[in-house]
């Protein structure tokens, strides 16, 4: 943990900050700049948060492991083994993307060409993965080979960071979505207990497990969500008001790194589409259980029996949303505000460059 810190800070984060101040005037150079800074800024608070938190992360883990291991249904199971497949797919293209991304950042510089802007104040000779600027003369051996080498092993170890905290997010939540649907399966078919009474309190104090469940998800991942909810926007601004400006104006682009910044501008949307969906997900599920409650036959029960569930009624009314910095709901309505946001500052940027 320290170790991965250390290495983003010093050898990522604060040479790519020293060299946004020394290409200050250019806006092209603070696009480039960006768009790899704030991925580095965004994976060493996703480090930092989750090991503050891995007290809270290690309960919820133990709790889908109980949740594995104690007695189920054959459909129960079906459902667990469904939301868990999901995740895994999920994980699998997030890190076939991670690895071509890497390859094509980090292979390119070796022939002599590159994904990023070049200046000449960054790059005066020989290009390296990522637009930093450091006190010594890089462009000396074998400097700049130890210099290169370090930057690889810091995008491996921010790309598997960024990554692995967005799977593990989402495995937790597929988790839960599974477990709620497996509530509601047994608050329809309640009457497979022995009493009504004994049903009713498994059922009710499964759902209060699964809060506190959700509660550890929604105080671990709130902040994060909030910062991505930032960086998002941001580079959704500036990758905007990149393409427009070499549409309009003509700039020379090579067609990779065209395509590669639509590709990530892709990859970052398609990222928080994701956990907006997840989110709604999550939402339908709390409905379920809620609508479960609304449909039982209540009026074949005594009047004692058939108050008791206005209870679950009342509790699942309130559906569990996952919120960034517990202000924005991560619903697909949110991320299409945010885009629709984000689009018309992209204006106000060109309106600036037009100065």
């Amino acid at each position: 943990m320290i170790f991965s810190v250390l290495l983003i800070l010093f050898v990522g984060i604060i040479p790519a900050i020293y060299s946004l101040m020394r290409t200050w005037d250019d806006m092209m150079a603070i696009i480039d700049n960006l768009q790899f800074t704030l991925p580095l800024l965004i994976a060493i608070i996703k480090l930092v948060v989750v090991w503050w938190k891995k007290i809270d992360l290690t309960l919820a883990l133990n709790m889908i492991a109980d949740d594995w291991l104690k007695a189920k249904s054959k459909k129960e199971q079906d459902v667990m083994i469904k939301c868990s497949r999901i995740a895994r797919t999920i994980l699998i293209f997030g890190y076939i993307f991670m690895v071509l991304g890497l390859n094509l950042i980090v292979f390119l510089p070796c022939f002599g060409t590159s994904l990023r802007y070049i200046t000449n104040i960054t790059d005066p000779v020989k290009i390296l993965p990522l637009p930093t600027y450091y006190f010594y003369d890089k462009d000396q051996s074998p400097f700049y080979e130890l210099t290169f080498m370090a930057q690889v092993l810091l995008l491996i170890v921010a790309s598997v960071s960024y990554i692995s905290v967005d799977n593990l997010l989402g495995l937790l939540v597929f988790h839960l979505c599974g477990q709620m649907e497996n509530l509601k399966e047994r608050l329809i078919n309640m009457r497979q207990y022995k009493t009504f009474y004994d049903g009713l309190t498994f059922i009710v104090q499964d759902h209060i497990r699964l809060i506190k469940y959700f509660v550890i998800i929604e105080d671990t991942f709130t902040l994060l969500l909030f910062g991505l909810l930032l960086y998002l926007g941001t580079i959704f601004c500036l990758y905007g008001f990149l393409l427009v400006t070499v549409l309009t104006e003509k700039k020379e682009m090579s067609m990779i790194r065209l395509i590669y910044l639509i590709a990530a501008m892709l990859s970052i949307c398609g990222h928080m589409c994701l956990h907006c969906i997840v989110g709604e997900i999550l939402i339908t599920q709390c409905e379920g259980i809620y609508d479960a409650a609304y449909d039982y036959e209540w009026y074949t029960l005594e009047p004692k029996k058939a108050r008791t569930l206005i209870l679950i009624m009342i509790r699942t009314n309130k559906p569990l949303y996952i919120t960034a910095g517990k202000i924005f709901p991560m619903t697909l309505s949110m991320f299409c505000n945010l885009l629709k946001t984000s689009s018309g500052y992209v204006s106000v940027l060109l309106a600036r460059h037009s100065l």
